[in-house]
């Protein structure tokens, strides 16, 4: 699996919390080719309930979780990206 993960290595602290979430548009195709794609946006602790509803309202979101400090995504094929949440509308 590809991980690409947008935070600086002084957001790995300061934004350890991250809403993930199943791409049901990008899995399967593009950098995701035969497995899953994942999309997740880091946050700092205070801003749950604000990232967790944005990303819950998304169409493209299938199972929404809350992953705690740094995520190791399963083996195999397939795509992470890892957002820095920056109050996206």
């Amino acid at each position: 699996m590809i991980l690409q993960d947008d935070r600086t290595p002084e957001q790995h602290s300061t934004h350890n919390l991250i809403v993930m979430m199943t791409d049901r548009c990008l899995s399967g195709w593009g950098r995701a080719a035969g497995g899953p794609s994942y999309a997740g946006w880091a946050f700092q602790d205070g801003e749950l309930a604000t990232v967790m509803g944005w990303v819950q309202a998304r169409t493209d979101a299938k199972r929404v979780r809350l992953v705690l400090g740094d995520y190791r995504p399963p083996r195999g094929p397939g795509h992470c990206h890892i957002y820095v949440w920056r109050g996206q509308r």
